[in-house]
This record gives structure tokens, sequence and C-alpha cells, in this order.
């Protein structure tokens, strides 16, 4: 059986929601809603909070969590937890999945975690993450939303991504356009051993194109697969994650725990 990591990075800094973690949601900080959440899934001795910010790691060891205090100028939330990782298990033997748990995710449901260590488990894969089927003309054409390229037969909902894009596909040549697509939802979970060779790894050319990191995955031969879900929420009517001052609003309304 597999030993499984559930890392959660956070910062400070947000050019949308400065001290966007320690932000209070009825009564607790961002951080610890999503720790909670994390915890009521995963062993709390293998959940551990990795950020650069000091004050975040005052806040979290206060209220019980694992931490890990990382060097402030990792350039990414994938950098940082393979930082941690290396804090945590420095000879590479205690853990072998490593779930990267978005520390603004306060609404991403964390059994969605177990169908991915699933997969991961099953098909060998070096990175599993998620998507969503999405039909709006709108948001296929739109660059925010970023599509992935996979062959799913009838009645499947996990495959191998092929893909990834800001652009519309896959193209239909049937109806001359794009009629359907999976919207790709960053939450991954990654073989130990790849996310090392993954942050070692240069920038790609295709990934600087589309300012879109699992390309440099693809690029380097590295497999990827994603499970389709019909939601990735606990609560449907709030945001998944919290960027913006409305959608802190929205999250004090639902979260009232």
């Amino acid at each position: 059986m597999s030993k499984v990591a559930v890392l959660i990075p956070t910062r400070l800094k947000s050019t949308r929601l400065p001290n966007k973690p320690l932000a209070v949601i009825n009564g607790k900080p961002l951080i610890q809603h999503v720790y909670e959440h994390a915890v009521a899934v995963h062993p709390a001795e293998d959940v551990y909070i990795a950020s650069g910010d000091q004050e975040i790691i005052d806040v979290a060891t206060q209220f019980g969590a694992k931490c890990v205090l990382t060097d402030a100028s990792l350039p990414s939330g994938t950098d940082r937890i393979s930082a941690a990782l290396a804090d945590i298990d420095p000879d590479g033997t205690k853990y072998d999945i490593i779930v990267n748990f978005q520390g603004d995710g306060i609404n991403v449901d964390p059994k969605l975690n177990l169908d991915l260590i699933r997969i991961m488990e099953e098909t060998g894969a070096d990175i599993v993450t998620v998507g969503k089927k999405i039909t709006d003309s709108a948001e296929i054409q739109n660059p925010a939303y970023v599509k992935i390229a996979m062959g799913l037969k009838p009645g499947e909902d996990t495959a191998r991504a092929l893909y990834f894009s800001r652009s519309p596909l896959p193209f239909n040549r049937d109806i001359d356009g794009v009629d359907e697509a999976f919207w790709h939802i960053g939450i991954y979970v990654y073989n130990a051993r790849s996310l090392k060779q993954f942050v070692s790894l240069p920038v790609g050319i295709l990934e600087a194109r589309e300012k879109l990191e699992q390309l440099r995955a693809l690029e380097n031969g590295m497999t990827i697969y994603a499970k389709i879900v019909p939601s990735v929420k606990l609560v449907e009517e709030a945001p998944a994650d919290i960027n913006t001052p409305e959608e802190l609003a929205q999250a004090q309304h639902y979260f009232k725990i």
C-alpha cells in the first residue's frame, strides 16, 4: 500500500487578496479550514502545511498543524511542495505519493484525492489530475479555462492527458468546431520521484508559450492521467477556492463551522 503525504502550499503574497491564508472565515483562518478538510480524509501525521512565510507557520502551529518553512522566493506551489518533501523525506523512503492540496481551496472536496491516488496506483502515472466536461461555447473559447485533450471511450471517466491548452480543443471535424471540451481543474497528485524530476527540469518550450507548467511534464515524456468529475466542490453554490474579496465573502456565508 502506498504511503501518501498531503502537502498544502500557501503564501501571504496575493495580488488580488493580500494575506489571504490568514483571512478569518467564521472564527478560523482560511488555511485552518483547508487543513481541517484535509485531515478529515487523510491521517493528520501525513498532512503538512508548506509556506515561505513565518507568520503562516506560526498560526498553523497554533492550531496543531505540522508545518515546513520553505524558501520564500520559490516561484510556484509545485516548487514549494517539492522543497517541503525534501525536508520531511530527505532520503526518499517515507512517501510514495504526494497530494498537492491548494491552500486556498476551502471548498474543494478532499475525497477527490482518494480517487486520484487510486488511479496513480493502478496506472503507474507520474501525475494524476482532474477535469470537468464543459459544453458552453463561451467557456470553451475562454483562455482562462484550460482544456485537456484526452481520448475517453464511452462510459469512461479516466484517461491519459495528451495535451493541455488555453485554446479550444479537440477540434470536431464533423461539426467544424469544438462542441464539448474537458476543463482542467488544478488538483494534482504526484508520484514522489516524478515530483522531484519535474521541478529539476527547465521550463519547456510549450510551457513558456501557454503558461501551463503541466506541459513541461508532457514535453519530457512524463505520463499524466485525468479523471473527469461532475464537481470538485463540497458546497456547490460557493466558489471552489478564494482569490477575491467577493469570493471571501461568499465563503464566509457558506462555511459557518
